[in-house]
């Protein structure tokens, strides 16, 4: 079976709560849930990971390998703006990453315009709340079929 990590980034944990005209109403564990639901039906073992410490998804992005994880989808949060560390680590594995929000990063205050990840990613989706992280994994299914974009 084919096996892909989930990483939640800072404050993900709160999901549901936190600055819901933002974020919606959809917990962590809903997203992770419906996330499990989908990959199963795929024949894909999805793990998930949420932390609020920038090394502990630097050390789960240099695990993904060893894991034998086919891909990574991450919401770095506020990580994606600053995190040089999480870049380096994406950039040092061999695993492709894509690149998750919930909001529309564009359309928010001026300094969550620039991800520092994005150019080491196979690509980024944004905007669409929990569905980001749904196209993303339609991506994995996809992909992990052998079909082409």
């Amino acid at each position: 079976m084919k096996k892909i990590l989930v990483l939640h980034g800072p404050n993900l944990n709160l999901l549901g709560t936190r600055e819901p005209e933002i974020y919606g109403r959809t917990t962590l564990d809903d997203v992770n849930g419906m996330i499990a639901a989908r990959a199963k039906k795929a024949g894909i073992e999805a793990e998930f990971l949420q932390s609020n410490h920038e090394g502990v998804l630097v050390d789960a992005l240099q695990e993904a390998p060893k894991k034998g994880c086919a891909f990574v989808i991450l919401n770095a949060a506020a990580f994606t703006h600053y995190s040089v560390a999480i870049r380096d680590a994406i950039a040092a594995i061999d695993v492709p990453v894509i690149e998750v929000h919930l909001s529309n990063i564009h359309q928010r205050e001026e300094f969550r315009h620039h991800s520092v990840i994005s150019p080491v990613v196979m690509g980024q989706i944004a905007g669409f709340g929990a569905d980001s992280y749904m196209a993303a994994l339609e991506v994995v299914i996809r992909r992990l079929s052998g079909a082409k974009a």
